[in-house]
C-alpha cells in the first residue's frame, strides 16, 4: 500500500533522509521513530507531497507521487502535527470546505461530516468558530479532514500532541479500527509507549537513516536487550550506531 524507493532529501549539505526504503502492507499500522532532527517529519512532508525528493521514489497505492500526485493525493489522509485551519469558520463549514476540496458532491459530504463529528464527539461545537477551540479540539479537527474521503492511507505526525488521555485513546481506538478495515497507517510518534501499544512494526531513523526495522519483539533481539521498556531498547539502539559511526 506504501512504498519508498531510495528516498532521499538534501538541504545544501545536509542528508535529512538518506536512502531509505520501507514497504508498509494494507492494514498496518506502522510506527516511525527517531531522536529529534533525524528526518521523520521530512519523510512525513516527502510521502504528502509537501516537499520533492532529492532522489527516490513514493508510491501510495499503486500511484507513484512525482507522476500522478493527484491520484495518490486522492487516496492519502495527511495529519500533521500543527495542522493549518481557517479560524473564523466553524468546525461544520471548514469541514464542508475541505469535502469539497476532494469533488465530494453535498449528500456525501454532509454524510460523512455527521459521521466524523459524532466519531471525534465534535457534535456540540461544529456551529462555534475554530478561533473558540482547544488545541485538543483542533487537533480532531484536523483528523476529521484528513478521513473526510475515506482514504487508504493515512500518514500521521504525532498523533497524540495536545490531546487529553480522554482524547489519545479515542484517537488509538479510531486508528486501530480503520486499520481492521484496511487501512495503512504511517505514524511517526515520539511516544515510545503509543508505538509499542499501537503499532505492528516500528523502523528507527537515525541521521537520516533506517537503522532498525521490525517488531516491538524483534527490536529488543537485535538490540539485545532483555528490558520490557522500548525506550532502553531505542536508545541502546541509537547508541550502537553512534559507537560503529565512532570506531569507522
Amino acid at each position: 500500500m506504501i512504498r519508498l524507493l531510495h528516498l532521499t532529501k538534501r538541504f545544501g549539505r545536509l542528508t535529512a533522509v538518506n536512502d531509505l526504503s520501507l514497504d508498509i502492507p494494507r492494514g498496518e499500522i506502522f510506527g516511525f521513530l527517531g531522536p529529534n532532527g533525524a528526518g521523520k517529519t521530512t519523510t512525513i512532508k516527502m510521502m504528502a507531497g509537501i516537499l520533492q525528493p532529492t532522489g527516490g521514489t513514493v508510491i501510495i497505492d499503486g500511484k507513484n507521487l512525482a507522476e500522478d500526485p493527484v491520484g495518490a493525493k486522492q487516496v492519502t489522509g495527511f495529519i500533521p502535527d500543527r495542522g493549518f485551519l481557517y479560524e473564523k469558520l466553524s468546525g461544520i463549514e471548514f469541514l464542508r470546505f475541505v469535502g469539497s476540496l476532494y469533488g465530494m458532491d453535498d449528500r456525501r459530504s454532509e454524510a460523512r461530516i455527521r459521521e466524523l463529528l459524532s466519531l471525534f464527539e465534535m457534535d456540540q461545537w461544529s456551529g462555534d468558530l475554530i478561533e473558540s477551540y482547544s488545541h485538543g479540539m483542533k487537533q480532531r479537527l484536523v483528523m476529521s479532514a484528513a478521513l473526510i474521503h475515506e482514504p487508504k492511507v493515512i500518514v500521521v505526525d504525532e498523533p497524540m500532541v495536545g490531546l487529553d488521555p480522554k482524547g489519545a485513546r479515542l484517537v488509538k481506538t479510531i486508528f486501530k479500527a480503520l486499520a481492521s478495515k484496511g487501512v495503512s497507517i504511517f505514524m511517526s510518534t515520539h511516544t515510545l509507549v503509543v508505538a509499542e501499544e499501537m503499532c505492528d512494526r516500528i523502523g528507527i531513523i537515525h541521521e537520516g537513516r533506517l537503522i532498525a526495522l521490525g517488531t516491538a519483539l524483534e527490536l529488543r533481539q537485535k538490540a539485545g536487550a532483555e528490558e520490557h521498556d522500548l525506550e532502553a531498547v531505542f536508545l541502546k539502539l541509537i547508541e550502537d550506531v553512534r559507537g560503529k559511526e565512532v570506531e569507522s
